[in-house]
C-alpha cells in the first residue's frame, strides 16, 4: 500500500537495524507495555511481527527507510484497535497520520469494519492529538486501570488510559487527501 509519501507493507527479516533503532530508544518506548528493547529482543518481536497479520512496517517511499509500525487487528464484532510507534527521527512529520489514516480507510473501505478504537496513555499527547486528528472521538477516561511496571517494593505503577474510538459512518477519506498532500 503506498500513500504521498510512505510505502506500508509486512515486515521481512531485513528490518532488524531499523526497529532496534527505535525500539531500543527510552523515549520512543515510554508509553509502550515493554521497556528499550535489545537487539536479541527486537529480533524475537520482529519475527513475531513478520509473521502476524496485524502489523505493519511503515517506510518512506523512494528510499525504503523504515519509519515506524502501526498495529491494526480486527476484534470482536467488525471492531478493529490501532495502535503505532514510530522512530524519534520521523516525528511530528504527519507520517503516523498518514499511515494510519491510510489502513483505517483500506478496513472501512475494503474490510467492512464498523468501528476502529485506541487506547492511549493520557500523557501521550502527541498520540491523542493525532487520534483527535483523525476524527477519533474521545469514548472514556479510565483511572488506574493498567500498569506495565512496578516499583521497588514490587508494588504496580498504575497509568491511567483515554479510549478512543471512531466509526465508518464518521469516517473523513478526505483527512487522507490531505494528508497525502502535506509537505
Amino acid at each position: 500500500m503506498d500513500t504521498g509519501r510512505l510505502q506500508i507493507r509486512k515486515f521481512t527479516q531485513n528490518d532488524l537495524a531499523a526497529i532496534y533503532e527505535y525500539l531500543s530508544d527510552p523515549e520512543v518506548v515510554k508509553y509502550e507495555p515493554y521497556p528499550p528493547l535489545s537487539q536479541e529482543q527486537c529480533g524475537k518481536y520482529l519475527s513475531q511481527m513478520a509473521d502476524s497479520k496485524d502489523f505493519w512496517a511503515v517506510c518512506l517511499r523512494g528510499s525504503g527507510k523504515l519509519a515506524g509500525q502501526v498495529y491494526l487487528s480486527e476484534k470482536e464484532q467488525n471492531t478493529w484497535e490501532v495502535g503505532y510507534v514510530f522512530n524519534r527521527k520521523y516525528q511530528n512529520q504527519g507520517m503516523a497520520s498518514e499511515a494510519v489514516h491510510a489502513l483505517i480507510s483500506y478496513i472501512f473501505e475494503r474490510r467492512n469494519a464498523h468501528r476502529v478504537v485506541a487506547n492511549c496513555n493520557p500523557d501521550n499527547t502527541p498520540s491523542w492529538r493525532l487520534l483527535e486528528r483523525l476524527g477519533f472521538r474521545k469514548e472514556g477516561y479510565l483511572k488506574e486501570n493498567v500498569y506495565f511496571n512496578t516499583d521497588e517494593q514490587d508494588n504496580p505503577i498504575w497509568q491511567d488510559t483515554f479510549e478512543y474510538g471512531v466509526l465508518c459512518s464518521e469516517w473523513d477519506l478526505k483527512i487522507g487527501e490531505r494528508l497525502n498532500n502535506e509537505d
